[in-house]
């Protein structure tokens, strides 16, 4: 009888255990995609050469906010916040490039689901030019992920791309963030010397790719248009292969950081992935 008792406390104890186990699984738990900017392009065909010339586009800006188990992750920062304040926007010098805005800050967003921009733990850019990082040290104590390639590369003036009292980490390949293959960084040189994309696994979504700048819009994506204003043409093309590989392989969706079309179609932050 005694052993018998004790089989069952035993068992019952393995069921509480794989209860609690299943409980705080490990992994991703929702995606919120961020209005990060607005803006129009004056000519469309520096992003897609022979194509659309002298034409302009609306162009978006988009930020990821992901919950993990281990803590809230920030993919790209976007547009300034300060830009909101703006009456006609930020106004480049260059007429064919974009006017940005910025009809919903970030901070706002984020205050809007109920976290404060210290309750990031880690985030990462895909790249560090400035429609990507406007708002990276909104979050001072978040490790950011970045390329070396990419950090090591002079800005404006030959100054740093970010504060040197920022945490980082600086890659030279592809990452695994949490270590359990939930959200994984993707070296994706070409369009910047370290550009990365973002490969996320979500519980009902299934995978998504980040693709940053890789392409910025679906039609140069499959069509293998390559940005006269990019790093490097090579690079650019194998890195939209390797995209198109894991997305192949991973049974993905992609996801455009700046193709309107698309974000127009997609469930904005309140509302989220799961």
């Amino acid at each position: 009888m005694t052993r018998k008792i004790t089989l069952a406390l035993a068992i019952a104890a393995l069921a509480l255990f794989a209860q609690a186990a299943s409980a705080q699984k490990p992994g991703v738990e929702r995606l919120y995609i961020m209005n990060c900017g607005e803006g129009v392009a004056g000519d469309i065909g520096r992003w897609s050469p022979g194509v659309n010339e002298g034409k302009s586009m609306d162009f978006v800006d988009t930020c990821y906010l992901i919950k993990h188990s281990q803590g809230w992750f920030l993919w790209d920062t976007g547009i300034p916040d300060a830009v909101a304040s703006m009456p006609n926007g930020l106004v480049p010098v260059d007429p064919k490039a974009i006017t940005w805005r910025r009809p919903k800050t970030l901070a706002a967003q984020l205050a809007q689901i109920g976290v404060k921009p210290a309750d990031v733990k880690a985030m990462g850019v895909s790249h560090t030019h400035p429609d990507h990082i406007g708002n990276v040290e909104m979050f001072p104590q978040a490790m950011l992920y970045v390329q070396k390639a990419e950090y090591d590369w002079p800005g404006a003036n030959n100054e740093p791309r970010f504060k040197p009292s920022h945490p980082v980490e600086l890659l030279a390949g592809d990452k695994d963030v949490f270590g359990d293959g939930s959200i994984t960084i993707l070296s994706t040189p070409g369009h910047t010397p370290g550009h990365q994309s973002l490969m996320v696994r979500l519980p009902r979504t299934g995978v998504v790719v980040l693709s940053g700048d890789a392409a910025h819009f679906r039609d140069n994506f499959d069509n293998r248009r390559v940005p006269a204003i990019n790093f490097s043409k090579e690079q650019s093309l194998a890195s939209m292969q390797k995209l198109a590989d894991t997305i192949s392989r991973e049974g993905a969706q992609l996801w455009i950081n700046h193709d309107k079309a698309q974000r127009d179609t997609q469930r904005m932050s309140p509302e989220f992935y799961d």
